[in-house]
């Protein structure tokens, strides 16, 4: 495989946490002990971005004697990840079969000649106390480190050499080790026997096969008649998908279950947003597995506390977060780059679509009666979801559209605008939960709820759609007059008028970049200090997938899938990762040769997600 050389970091992770390693080196260089980068808010900086997941590793791998030609790669498109050099051959992978955010590492040197070496590690803090544990049968090493609340129990998964005498090096001794994060030492005994159940007596090479075999059996079939390099992203992105979702239990203070984050680490997203969850959720919706995305709905409905920007929701009490979440489920209403809270109505509109679009598959009666946070299912997101959406409309003649916000491409709240795609959010929204109300029997706020979409419908042409040109915002302007965020609002149904699709299609030659493919908006910034001035002229691939879904529904399938098969091709010499972006004008927040992957990666929601609904879409059309 030959590698970009901004080859994107590999993550394994199994719903507890995270573990990261450099494709060049094949050492790891993170091993978060949560599945999210910030735990809860810190109470002591209210717009910052909250109190950071702890990480135990600076860099740990194996080293040898002229250890070189290091490789690394997903072992069949899976969250395993194989190492090799002139050596030997060592895999790292967290285990989805274990609830625990547990680290399992392992090497096997080549031949009986090959160099003898050692796992070396750099813990990410310094070693506080250092304990063994004597359980039956076994013989656990427990760390303690300065500023991690977490302990690292150390757990050899075969027969320890011994050590030099007065000489302890950590994890010198076993070619095999399990590193396992412990919340409370109380529950050391119980965790070491979960271990051992989910061991089975399994050598570690065994355990590698297991998971591998296990998570077969989870997969759904991918379509047919997948092209070579596609079956191995669709198996990949699926993947890349379970590894995001959190698994952490609900427990008093703690409610992120189910929540999905929007990137991977060290993607600089990964925390959970509820944008890129909805377009997650709904992929593992019409992808077949329906636990996962039943899952996912259920996280909107019991993350808590939310409800806090009530002074800029018109009064209304809220149930989903008008921005984000911090991994404890608590509401992040700010996108901190900007320094300031925010507020994204549209957010509101997706749930609400993903909720229609898992129940029009499933028709899961069930899962409207679930008990959540705010009382069941069906009248939390009609109490805390459509009617505070409802409120935050505004007149606009006859009709109606959504109140100013910032939007799906979280413009600053001080430029806050009416949006198009607000507007198209919650017209496609309304319309799915008007059907949930009549299937739950509450046919008054079913017809209510239709009532204001048609006003919607009314308003966003009169506001959106002006001498025979689709606009991203009320306001005139240059920034957002074309837009990438309008290909999703013609793909999601919202304009139909060809005359209308053609002229929006032809416009996106005013957002193509260097790099081939095309960015979110023209961006007005003119200070290079600030972010969002070079972030904003990146490619940006959410766009990318948009434009091909709406070539596809104009008849272009040529052009459609030239895009996509540029995506592909690109994804095929990186660990079939797909990135947030392309480099399209290189700098030092966005290092490397024009066409490199760049900005949050692997992306989840915008990345993994959006190209398996691409994928469906082809298919199912």
């Amino acid at each position: 495989m030959c590698l970009p050389a901004a080859a994107t970091n590999l993550v394994t992770g199994n719903g507890f946490g995270f573990a990261v390693v450099s494709p060049q080196t094949g050492g790891m260089t993170k091993f978060y002990a949560h599945p999210y980068s910030f735990s809860r808010p810190d109470p002591r900086n209210p717009l910052g971005e909250g109190v950071e997941t702890a990480n135990f590793i600076k860099s740990l791998g194996w080293s040898g004697p002229g250890a070189h030609d290091t490789s690394t790669e997903y072992k069949e498109d899976s969250q395993v990840i194989r190492i090799r050099n002139n050596s030997g051959e060592g895999f790292v992978f967290m285990p989805f079969g274990l609830p625990r955010a547990a680290l399992v590492i392992e090497w096997e040197h080549g031949s009986a000649s090959a160099p003898s070496g050692v796992w070396g590690v750099e813990w990410n803090k310094p070693v506080r106390s250092h304990r063994v544990a004597r359980i039956p049968n076994d013989e656990i090493e427990v760390l303690k480190f300065d500023g991690i609340e977490e302990s690292l129990l150390l757990i050899p998964l075969q027969s320890k050499r011994g050590e030099a005498q007065g000489e302890r090096r950590d994890l010198a001794g076993s070619q095999a080790w399990a590193l396992v994060s412990l919340e409370n030492d109380g529950e050391l005994e119980g965790t070491v026997r979960e271990f051992s159940r989910w061991r089975a007596g399994l050598a570690p090479r065994e355990l590698v096969k297991r998971e591998i075999v296990q998570l077969e059996h989870w997969r759904v079939m991918p379509p047919a008649g997948l092209a070579k390099m596609e079956r191995p992203l669709w198996r990949q992105s699926e993947v890349m998908l379970r590894i995001a979702q959190s698994r952490e239990p609900n427990r008093p203070g703690r409610y992120g279950n189910a929540l999905i984050v929007a990137s991977l680490p060290d993607g600089v997203w990964f925390t959970p947003w509820v944008r890129d969850m909805a377009w997650a959720t709904v992929a593992l919706a019409r992808m077949g597995h329906r636990d996962e995305a039943r899952a996912a709905l259920l996280a909107y409905f019991n993350a808590q506390p939310t409800g806090k920007m009530r002074d800029a929701t018109a009064g209304a009490d809220y149930q989903v977060s008008v921005v984000r979440y911090f991994g404890d489920g608590s509401e992040e209403p700010f996108f901190t780059m900007e320094g300031s809270t925010n507020i994204e109505f549209d957010d509101w509109g997706e749930v609400l679509w993903a909720l229609g679009e898992y129940m029009r598959r499933y028709d899961d009666s069930a899962l409207l009666a679930a008990t959540t946070y705010r009382g069941r299912l069906y009248e939390s997101a009609r109490d805390y979801i459509a009617k505070p959406l409802l409120k935050n409309l505004e007149k606009n003649d006859d009709s109606l559209i959504v109140a100013a916000d910032t939007s799906i491409w979280e413009e600053r709240q001080k430029d806050k605008k009416h949006f198009a795609f607000s507007t198209a959010a919650a017209i496609v929204g309304l319309k799915d939960f008007a059907e949930i109300a009549r299937r739950a029997g509450d046919e008054s706020t079913g017809a209510e709820v239709l009532r204001h979409v048609a006003l919607l419908e009314k308003g966003f042409n009169a506001a959106f759609i002006r001498d025979g040109k689709l606009h991203g915002t009320l306001e005139e302007g240059m920034k957002n007059d074309i837009d990438g965020a309008l290909l999703a609002i013609i793909h999601l149904g919202v304009v139909t008028d060809p005359a209308i699709v053609r002229d929006t299609v032809e416009r996106m030659e005013l957002l193509k970049v260097a790099s081939g493919g095309y960015r979110r908006v023209r961006s007005t910034y003119t200070d290079p200090a600030i972010f969002e001035y070079w972030y904003e002229r990146q490619e940006f691939l959410f766009v990318d997938f948009s434009l091909a879904e709406v070539y596809r529904e104009m008849g272009r399938s040529d052009e459609a899938a030239a895009i996509v098969r540029r995506i592909v091709d690109k994804a095929a010499t990186d660990h079939n990762i797909i990135p947030e972006m392309y480099v399209a004008v290189p700098c030092e927040l966005f290092p490397g040769q024009v066409g490199d992957p760049t900005g949050a990666r692997p992306m989840v929601g915008y990345g993994a997600g959006a190209y398996i609904l691409d994928v469906l879409e082809q298919k199912e059309n």
